[in-house]
C-alpha cells in the first residue's frame, strides 16, 4: 500500500512539473497513448503539426493506461496542460460537470465540424455545448459466416424478425445462431446497448446509462423482452460464462456458431484462425423498432483543452489541424482504426471500409456500456446480464437489485 501511496505521489508530482512547463509558444499534451500504434500516430501527428505551424513547439507526457485514469483529475485541477486525450459520451461528463474541460463549440462552428463529424457530434455534446475533438474510433456489428449462410439460404438480416428466423434455422441445422464468451462480462454490455438502442433509441439509452431511468422501467422490460427471443430458445453458445471472447472464436471459426456480435478487433483473429474474407461478412445490427435511428457502438477517443489550459490558442490550433480529414486519415492508417471525419480517406480493408460507411452515417455513437455508465454501475449491469443469459427467469429481481445500485451509485 506504502509503495502505492509512493507511486502516485511520484506520478502527481511528475504531471505537475509537465504543465509547469507550459508557456505560450510551447503545447504540452498529455496522453496514455502508450501501445506502439497509438504512441507512433500521436509522434506523426507532433511532427506534422509542429512542421505546419513552426512557431509551436509541443512536448507530449505519455503515460500508461491505469496511471492515466488515476491521474487525470489530479493534473486537470492542478497544473494542466494544454491538452490532455479522454473519451467521448458520458465517460467525460464528470470532467466537463466540474468545469474541467474547455468549451469548443466555437472551434467546431469554424472549422465546420458540426457537418464533417456529424455522426460524433451528440456524443460530444453536453449541455448543447462541445468539449473536445474526437480523432479514432471502431465499429462494433454482426461479423457472420456468409458460407454457411449461402449453404443454408440464409438472406442477411435486416430486421429483428430476420435475425430471430435465421436463427432458428441456424439451430434446427445444428449451428449454434450466437457465438459469445461472458466469462468477463464486458462482452454482454454490447448485447444490452444495441438492443436498447434499437429498441428506445440513443436518447434513452444514453439517458439511462447516465442513471436518469430507472432499471424497473418498463421500457427496459421492452429490452428484456426482445432479449428473450434469442436467450429462452438456446440461440448464443453454451457454457459461454466458461470463455473469454477469443475462447468462443474457435466455434465460430470451425463453423459450429455462425454469427458473433464483437468489435472490429476480432476480425484480425479470425483471420488468423484461418476465415478467408469470401466466409466473413459483417452486418449493421438489425432494426427492431421501426423507426428508431439507428446509433452504433463506436468506443471513440478523443481530446481536451483542459479549462486550466495557459496555451488555449495554440491548442485550438492543434485541434483544428487534427480535425483535417488527410490528418485523420493517415493518423488512422498508423492505428489501424476509423478517422472520425466523415470526408477522411475510405480505408482499403474491407471492414474497416464497412465500418467506415456505417459510423460515418449514424445517426449517434454510443461508447460501449462500460465507458457510458460509472465503473460500479458497468458492473453491476454486467454481472447482472450475465445472469440473466444464464437463468432469464431471474429478470424480474436483476432488474430490481440494478435499481438498487443505480439509486446508490448516482445518488
Amino acid at each position: 500500500m506504502r509503495f502505492k501511496l509512493v507511486q502516485r505521489t511520484l506520478a502527481t508530482a511528475v504531471l505537475m512539473a509537465c504543465g509547469l512547463s507550459a508557456f505560450a509558444g510551447d503545447l504540452v499534451i498529455n496522453t496514455d497513448a502508450s501501445d506502439p500504434a497509438p504512441k507512433a500516430a500521436f509522434e506523426a501527428l507532433v511532427k506534422g503539426f509542429e512542421k505546419a505551424n513552426p512557431d509551436v513547439k509541443v512536448k507530449v507526457n505519455t503515460f500508461d493506461h491505469e496511471g492515466y485514469k488515476t491521474s487525470i483529475r489530479n493534473f486537470l485541477g492542478a497544473e494542466a496542460p494544454d491538452l490532455a486525450t479522454w473519451y467521448a459520451g458520458n465517460r467525460m461528463a464528470p470532467f466537463v460537470n466540474a468545469g474541467l474541460f474547455e468549451d469548443v463549440s466555437d472551434l467546431w462552428a469554424k472549422e465546420g465540424l458540426n457537418d464533417s463529424f456529424k455522426s460524433a457530434a451528440a456524443s460530444m455534446t453536453i449541455n448543447g455545448k462541445k468539449w473536445g475533438l474526437p480523432y479514432t474510433y471502431y465499429q462494433w456489428g454482426v461479423y457472420y459466416r456468409k458460407d454457411i449462410f449461402a449453404k443454408l439460404k440464409i438472406a442477411e438480416p435486416k430486421s429483428w424478425d430476420d435475425l430471430v428466423k435465421a436463427s432458428a434455422t441456424l439451430k434446427a441445422n445444428s449451428i449454434v445462431p450466437f457465438a459469445i464468451g461472458t466469462k468477463a462480462t464486458w462482452t454482454t454490455g454490447g448485447w444490452f446497448d444495441y438492443l436498447n438502442m434499437r429498441v428506445n433509441g440513443y436518447e434513452f439509452h444514453m439517458d439511462l446509462t447516465a442513471g436518469k431511468v430507472p432499471y424497473t422501467d418498463k421500457r427496459v422490460q421492452a429490452v428484456f423482452d426482445k432479449w428473450d427471443d434469442l436467450v429462452k430458445p438456446g440461440y448464443y453458445l453454451a457454457n459461454h460464462p466458461s470463455y473469454q471472447w477469443q475462447e468462443a472464436l474457435p466455434a465460430f471459426v470451425k463453423g459450429d456458431a455462425a454469427m458473433y456480435l464483437m468489435g472490429n478487433f476480432a476480425v484480425a483473429p479470425m483471420k488468423e484462425a484461418g476465415l478467408k474474407e469470401e466466409q466473413l461478412g459483417f452486418m449493421q445490427f438489425p432494426e427492431i423498432t421501426k423507426g428508431v435511428p439507428k446509433a452504433e457502438d463506436a468506443p471513440t477517443d478523443t481530446l481536451h483543452i483542459p479549462s486550466k489550459a495557459k496555451n488555449k490558442v495554440d491548442a485550438r490550433r492543434f485541434l483544428a489541424y487534427m480535425a483535417k480529414p488527410e490528418v485523420q486519415s493517415e493518423m488512422n492508417a498508423t492505428l489501424g482504426q476509423l478517422p472520425v471525419n466523415k470526408n477522411a480517406k475510405m480505408p482499403q480493408d474491407t471492414y474497416l471500409k464497412a465500418g467506415f460507411s456505417m459510423l460515418s452515417n449514424a445517426y449517434a455513437l454510443g461508447q460501449f456500456y462500460d465507458r457510458d455508465a460509472p465503473a460500479e454501475m458497468a458492473k453491476a449491469g454486467m454481472d447482472g446480464f450475465q445472469e440473466y443469459m444464464l437463468k432469464p427467469q431471474n429478470r424480474t429481481a436483476i432488474l430490481e437489485r440494478l435499481e438498487t445500485v443505480r439509486q446508490r451509485v448516482y445518488k
